[in-house]
């Protein structure tokens, strides 16, 4: 297999994913954000190009608002965010949507990309499923991304599951998801990283559960 030409993605590592009611709860937050600095850091080092990416909604609004300080980077990110690196904002969940990324990436000749940052259950999965009709290839770095609980009339999922469940559901069609260290050595090594399938994943998953009654 030859090596993708990667850029990594980071998405939406902002304040307000720190404070208040989007807070990140799993991983625990302080855990992926030092996971998506190594991955930055990772980047640097091997010289591969990076997307910094931001949420942004009107003034006003209760999270996000632009110009506010929720809606600013996380300092951490916000200090290994030069020059260098592609920034841009989005009004939807998809960093493809209303932005200019696809074809920045496709001008870098970027044939997959490595996602982290928040969350899990929007921006990332609205993503990676994105990506599949650009025929990019996805990554997803399982410790450098992150979830919340879920409450709603549908039903309710802590952060936990909607981020494991999530993970399981990615890497069985949308992404190769892996943590960044097994990332890491993947980069160091100029080799791709492997995912499920849709139907093996549904072979295993009925030796694990058994077929319906």
């Amino acid at each position: 297999m030859s090596a993708p030409r990667r850029a990594l993605v980071v998405i939406d590592v902002q304040n307000d994913y720190f404070d208040g009611p989007l807070e990140i709860q799993y991983p625990p937050r302080e855990d992926s954000l030092a996971r998506i600095v190594t991955a930055m850091d990772v980047a640097a080092e091997h010289e591969l190009p990076v997307v910094v990416v931001r949420h942004e909604l009107p003034d006003g609004a209760p999270v996000f608002a632009a110009g506010s300080t929720g809606q600013a980077l996380h300092p951490d990110v916000e200090k290994r965010t030069t020059d260098a690196c592609k920034q841009v904002t989005k009004s939807n969940a998809s960093v493809f949507s209303g932005t200019d990324v696809a074809s920045w990436l496709a001008a870098n000749e970027v044939d997959c990309v490595t996602l982290v940052g928040y969350m899990t259950n929007n921006c990332v999965i609205g993503t990676a499923a994105a990506a599949e009709d650009l025929g990019i290839a996805v990554e997803v770095l399982s410790d450098a991304t992150g979830a919340i609980n879920i409450v709603n009339d549908a039903g309710s999922a802590s952060a936990q599951q909607v981020h494991q469940t999530l993970m399981a559901l990615l890497n069985s069609n949308f992404a190769a998801v892996a943590t960044t260290a097994t990332w890491t050595s993947a980069v160091e090594q100029g080799q791709a990283l492997t995912g499920s399938d849709l139907g093996t994943s549904a072979v295993q998953g009925r030796a694990a559960y058994g077929p319906t009654p």
